[in-house]
């Protein structure tokens, strides 16, 4: 035997459930369908968030490993391995260098530095990459986007919707008390409030993925600069070396 008192029938009987039942179809549609949208949503940030950290991450791992490396070509081979956007960028500059063919034949072996307009044309190759992993990054973002905007709307929609339902049939009734109007408003209501658990979610996450990517933006921009400024040693050395040969001649 038990002395709490049993509070499933308060429950059943009011709050959001109290909402729902008393909502007319209209209501009870836009509930359902934000529900779903909420569930996406969440998966999608969920997902959205995990990716970004793990290409960080990769970035900062190839990052670390050029700059580690005294030959700038020498990460070729991991950087079609590595599945991060700083390796994607390194890779289209690689690309495009070996279409220079800069190597000596043999029994010479080696390859010489690159011209100044190579250079800048490996930084637009560059650049250029660094704005299609930007388009990836930002692929799906659209939806919350859409989430943040639409959700409030639909739930006001639904508001209006339920409030002027609640007038009519309490006009139709012929009463105006609040047994007859309640249901009809707190039905009413109830859309705004999923609206907003939608949206207020769906904001804080689109304005922290939307930070991560750019911060990855920011990295790969100085990535570029990274990766040009060690090729440019490379052709002032090349330069010297050659000065010095010939002064010794």
């Amino acid at each position: 035997m038990t002395f709490l008192p049993d509070f499933t029938p308060v429950f059943a009987s009011n709050g959001l459930v109290y909402a729902f039942q008393n909502s007319d179809w209209m209501g009870q549609f836009i509930c359902v369908f934000l529900f779903f949208c909420s569930v996406f949503v969440w998966v999608l940030m969920l997902d959205k968030g995990s990716m970004l950290r793990k290409g960080r991450r990769a970035s900062e791992i190839f990052v670390k490993q050029f700059r580690n490396a005294r030959d700038p070509l020498s990460l070729r081979d991991r950087a079609d391995e590595s599945n991060s956007p700083a390796a994607h960028v390194y890779a289209a500059a690689c690309k495009r260098i070996q279409s220079f063919k800069l190597e000596f034949p043999l029994p010479r072996g080696g390859r010489r530095a690159m011209s100044d307009d190579e250079l800048e044309i490996v930084r637009s190759t560059m650049n250029l990459a660094v704005e299609d992993e930007l388009v990836l990054l930002e692929r799906k973002n659209i939806f919350l986007a859409t989430a943040v905007s639409a959700a409030p709307f639909f739930g006001l929609f639904g508001t209006v919707w339920g409030i002027t339902m609640a007038f009519s049939e309490l006009a139709i009734a012929g009463r105006a008390d609040v047994q007859t109007l309640a249901p009809g408003i707190s039905g009413a209501l109830l859309t705004t409030v999923i609206g907003l658990v939608v949206a207020i979610p769906s904001l804080i996450g689109y304005n922290i993925i939307s930070t991560q990517i750019k911060n990855i933006t920011v990295h790969l921009d100085n990535f570029v600069d990274e990766v040009y400024t060690k090729f440019k040693i490379e052709q002032l050395e090349s330069y010297s070396a050659a000065e010095r040969r010939e002064n010794q001649q």
